[in-house]
């Protein structure tokens, strides 16, 4: 592999949302475009692309892959099986970076005729560089090209490394889904608030303004969650009365239940799609 990332040729297997966000994230870190090559059919999303970043876009995998050091597959899970066929016989020599959920290592090997996979489970706040990311290497992934992978990720948030691949399905239900939750109660907050009697703009700056700084407390305080919850709720207060209508519904229970479902549903994909 090249010295540095900044010098490693990379490609990209899809060019949507999380594709531009790495690609974007490269850019700032000093990877130069002529170093990236992305692979996407679509002409309008592959333009835009190439106006953006000015890196090279393809409409169909070719020889060039075969320069890439590394390959990141951002295609959805049901198309890694079309999409890799045509790219396999370029990128069996290169590391690969997978952001699919549920197509497993052992899939990805054999389809590519790579041993050395890495798994990624990322969220959309990496499109801000504030996402939270799981990852899973193949024993074949050297300690050398694991730093080469948290290099290439920096730019998109926290990384957290796991042991086992079958953690990436609780990492899928937890974070990978999670900013959905987020905006489901960011939701629910700015339907009540503006029915009490608030404009939409003041309801969505207050919920989205609570939910970011109550995030950033809970990230630096030395306390758990149920610690700071139990601070602001006072006994009879206002606080009170929401979190007992809460635990009165079941919305506590219900929400685990919902993140078991997730991962449920994360190992069907991967059964699905992703088992070799």
């Amino acid at each position: 592999m090249p010295q540095t990332i900044h010098s490693a040729p990379v490609a990209f297997i899809g060019g949507g949302n999380m594709a531009s966000a790495l690609i974007g994230g490269l850019i700032q870190s000093g990877h130069a475009p002529g170093f990236i090559r992305v692979v996407e059919p679509f002409e309008a999303q592959a333009e835009k692309l190439r106006a953006q970043f000015g890196v090279a876009v393809d409409r169909a995998a070719g020889p060039a892959l075969a320069d890439a050091a590394v390959v990141v597959w951002a295609v959805k899970p049901q198309s890694f099986v079309e999409a890799a066929l045509p790219c396999a016989q370029h990128v069996r020599n290169a590391l690969q970076l997978s952001v699919m959920a549920g197509i497993r290592t052992t899939a990805i090997a054999e389809a590519t005729g790579s041993l050395r996979v890495v798994r990624v489970m990322p969220n959309t706040p990496a499109l801000i560089g504030r996402g939270m990311s799981g990852l899973f290497a193949s024993e074949a992934v050297s300690d050398t090209e694991r730093i080469w992978v948290e290099t290439l990720l920096g730019s998109t948030g926290e990384l957290l490394w796991l042991e086992r691949e079958d953690q990436l399905d609780a990492v899928t239900a937890l974070s990978g889904s999670g900013p959905a939750y987020v905006f489901y109660f960011v939701e629910a907050m700015m339907k009540a608030g503006t029915a009490l009697g608030l404009s939409p703009e003041q309801a969505r700056r207050l919920a989205v303004g609570t939910f970011a700084g109550s995030a950033a407390l809970a990230a630096q305080s030395s306390e758990p969650p149920e610690q700071l919850r139990q601070n602001v709720t006072s006994k009879g207060g206002t606080t009170h009365a929401a979190i007992t209508t809460l635990d009165e519904r079941g919305v506590m229970a219900a929400f685990v239940e919902a993140l078991h479902a997730a991962a449920r549903r994360a190992k069907e994909l991967g059964d699905e799609f992703g088992a070799a």
